[in-house]
């Protein structure tokens, strides 16, 4: 069975969701392995099939940690993983597409293959309170993370990417 990799960061539990959603639903045509990005590493990347990058939108750019996982794991599979297929969601608090560009860019690096026009939520966090409250994520807008999982991880199983 082809394995589709999750990888997320979360602090106030908006990406969390997004992504266990998307887990849930790709979970019927793949092996589907869900790790956080701090605990993700090459080995991870080089094992899965198709990916899905999840997380927050940080000061108009990607989380650290997101990056941190890039910086981590870029030339251990640069070369190695070259078509394989992607996607990403990003929640965010104001536009996300400045989260979005920096993840493409990367991918584009490593050679992957969008097949799913990135998925942005948006919470409209404006506030410091607003920022750092933990997030509850639309049960409409986790429809749309469980679509993203599933067209991901059937497209993986068909061989369609």
């Amino acid at each position: 069975m082809p394995t589709l990799l999750i990888v997320y960061y979360s602090r106030t539990g908006g990406t969390r969701q997004m992504a266990e959603a998307a887990a849930e639903a790709a979970q019927a045509e793949t092996e589907t392995i869900l790790k956080r990005a701090d605990d993700a590493n090459a080995d991870d990347l080089l094992a899965a099939d198709g990916y899905i990058f999840a997380g927050p939108e940080n000061l108009a750019a990607i989380a650290g940690v997101i990056k941190d996982l890039f910086d981590r794991t870029y030339y251990d599979v640069l070369g190695r993983i070259e078509g394989r297929p992607y996607a990403q969601m990003v929640c965010a608090g104001s536009d996300g597409e400045n989260a979005v560009r920096q993840v493409a860019r990367i991918a584009q690096g490593w050679r992957l293959k969008a097949v799913q026009e990135p998925l942005i939520i948006c919470t409209h966090a404006q506030t410091r309170e607003a920022i750092l409250a933990e997030k509850t994520i639309s049960d409409m807008e986790l429809h749309r993370c469980r679509d993203l999982g599933a067209a991901l991880g059937a497209g993986i199983a068909m061989g369609a990417f």
